[in-house]
């Protein structure tokens, strides 16, 4: 009876740790297509030299399409085209930009590392990357856009969102 009892306790201390540690280091997944919604919408960045960004993203499916248009004192110097799409496989978002004053062409590939943070890195060079990006989503109305090449200072450019 009483080795019973010690078995029973036991199998019930190691069945209780076995849950508690699964529960620690099971991480929930993050809907990278669902995150990547937050961005759908007009944003502006200004420069204090009379520059300015409008980042306009919509939807297509489950993917979306952005256009980037630079200005300088109200006349459009560069156009930006991206499209955003999802790798199920790798888990990544994956961002193709065509420029319109070049033919050549960048592709990204990104991932929500939280709700609110998304990473991101050129594909060329993935495995070692020079320049890396992190969007931060502060609100639903502003996000920080940082980006760091090497162990150079980061730039930091803040978007609001264009209310229509």
């Amino acid at each position: 009876m009483k080795t019973t009892f010690v078995t029973t306790m036991a199998v019930l201390f190691l069945l209780l740790n076995s849950t508690i540690l699964q529960a620690q280091t099971t991480e929930q997944k993050l809907n990278q297509i669902e995150l990547m919604k937050q961005l759908l919408g007009t944003w502006k960045t200004e420069f204090s030299n009379g520059n300015s960004m409008v980042l306009d993203f919509t939807p297509f499916g489950n993917a979306m399409v952005g256009k980037v248009k630079s200005t300088s004192n109200g006349v459009t110097k560069d156009v930006i085209l991206e499209i955003w799409g999802f790798d199920e496989k790798n888990d990544k978002i994956i961002v193709a930009e065509v420029f319109n004053n070049t033919p050549v062409m960048e592709i990204d590939v990104l991932w929500f590392s939280s709700k609110n943070i998304i990473e991101g890195v050129m594909q060329k060079d993935i495995s070692n990357p020079e320049i890396k990006y992190k969007i931060e989503i502060k609100s639903p109305d502003t996000f920080l856009m940082i980006t760091k090449e090497n162990n150079s200072t980061p730039s930091i450019i803040t978007w609001n969102r264009e209310k229509k």
